[in-house]
């Protein structure tokens, strides 16, 4: 038999908003050298050795140490704490670094702050030449203005907020080149929510790329591929395309598998109502030929045409096919459309019929009796149509049912 058929019924990355170099390299190989950043091990608080040991906690076998979140040392930052090291970073007290950048700037901060936070600047800072009692680095290829929000970061983890929109790109290639998680989540978080646009996506995308971050690359690629056409005319774009032909390459690779989803999605999503609708039609039929509805059902039964509305959404159309099934001559299942679908339907609801003794859909045990000789693989193709129309309503809520769907699929598969 073939298979069944129903008839279903803003930031800009222009020469205003940024400005200065933007040359500085990501191959953090340049700035680190050779040397082996320090090791944070070597200290270890002192212990008391008259204290007694506490003993164990509820839970845990003696001797065992317990390691949990509750140990963890608490994260509140009061706001004093941070207006003491912005002012530590302001006043540069006691300072003993001069950090200098490309445009002859230099900003003075404190070795042991920015060593702590930065692994690749304490790295510089153990080869950097002393004089006075004052080290000196170089961070080359941004403005000042960027590196002087990059240092204030690292004391106090502030920055107003449009120095960040000025400078946002460049914090990001700093965070990246010189290892500050804190900061370069930052910047991901202010890229995302606040500073992406169809003009500068294709930028972003690409420096996303080269500082390591997945996250902002797939946003970045998710909004080329909403709106593709938009993007595609803009000046980033060209410049991509002449410059970085793979990139632009991969970019219609995931616009391609993105619309064969989509496509399939609708796919799916039709094919359950299909599943839905054979459903509604199972639970008609029972329902006309058990209770009767309108003008149509047992003989046993007299039939109002005054009743309620019926609840059964297929049954109208189930009515219809019943009685041009009545009516019709032909009555070959190859031969009259209509025909063949009410045959298709009631062996459909033999096979879901789990009383064909008591049932009073008409045809029930013959089609039962059918399918006993049935070949192996039209069986398979049955049982996998049940099982959709059963999921397709959420019906399976038994474990009895749930099994024999799966066995089923099962049977379907082979």
């Amino acid at each position: 038999m073939a298979c069944l058929e129903l008839d279903s019924s803003q930031f800009l990355l222009d020469g205003t908003v940024i400005d200065g170099s933007f040359d500085i390299r990501l191959e953090c190989s340049s700035l680190t050298g050779s040397k082996a950043v320090a090791d944070h091990s070597r200290y270890s608080p002192p212990q008391c050795s008259n204290a007694p040991d506490p003993p164990p906690l509820p839970g845990t076998s003696h001797g065992t140490p317990r390691t949990s979140s509750n140990t963890k040392a608490c994260r509140c930052v009061p706001e004093e704490v941070q207006d003491f090291w912005d002012k530590l970073f302001f006043e540069a007290y006691q300072y003993d670094l001069r950090i200098l950048t490309d445009d002859g700037n230099e900003i003075m901060s404190h070795s042991c702050v920015v060593g702590i936070k930065s692994p690749v600047l304490r790295a510089m800072l153990e080869e950097a030449k002393v004089q006075d009692g004052i080290r000196q680095i170089l961070i080359p290829g941004v403005p000042s203005e960027a590196v002087h929000v990059f240092i204030r970061f690292l004391y106090s983890s502030r920055f107003e907020q449009y120095q960040m929109k000025r400078y946002i790109l460049h914090q990001l290639v700093l965070s990246h080149v010189f290892s500050v998680p804190p900061l370069k989540s930052v910047c991901i978080n202010q890229l995302e929510k606040s500073f992406l646009s169809p003009e500068n996506v294709v930028d972003i995308l690409q420096l996303a790329r080269l500082c390591d971050a997945p996250r902002l690359s797939l946003v970045c690629t998710r909004m080329i591929i909403r709106d593709f056409k938009t993007i595609t005319q803009t000046e980033g774009w060209k410049v991509m395309r002449q410059a970085n032909p793979s990139l632009e390459q991969e970019q219609l690779e995931s616009l391609v598998e993105e619309d064969t989803k989509r496509q399939e999605r609708a796919r799916r999503l039709e094919e359950k109502k299909v599943y839905l609708q054979l459903h509604e039609a199972m639970g008609a039929l029972v329902h006309i030929c058990r209770d009767g509805c309108r003008t149509i059902g047992p003989r046993d039964q007299t039939l109002k045409g005054s009743q309620a509305i019926c609840r059964f959404p297929a049954c109208k159309g189930i009515e219809l096919l019943l009685r041009h099934f009545s009516a019709c001559k032909t009555r070959v299942p190859g031969g009259c459309a209509s025909c063949k679908r009410i045959w298709q339907l009631l062996e459909l609801h033999s096979r879901m019929c789990s009383a064909p003794e008591t049932c009073q859909v008409p045809l029930c045990r013959h089609f039962k009796e059918k399918m006993q000789h049935l070949s192996r693989k039209e069986e398979a193709k049955w049982n996998l149509l049940v099982s959709k129309v059963l999921e397709s309503k959420g019906t399976i809520s038994s474990i009895s049912e749930r099994r024999k769907i799966l066995s089923l699929k099962n049977n379907a598969m082979f």
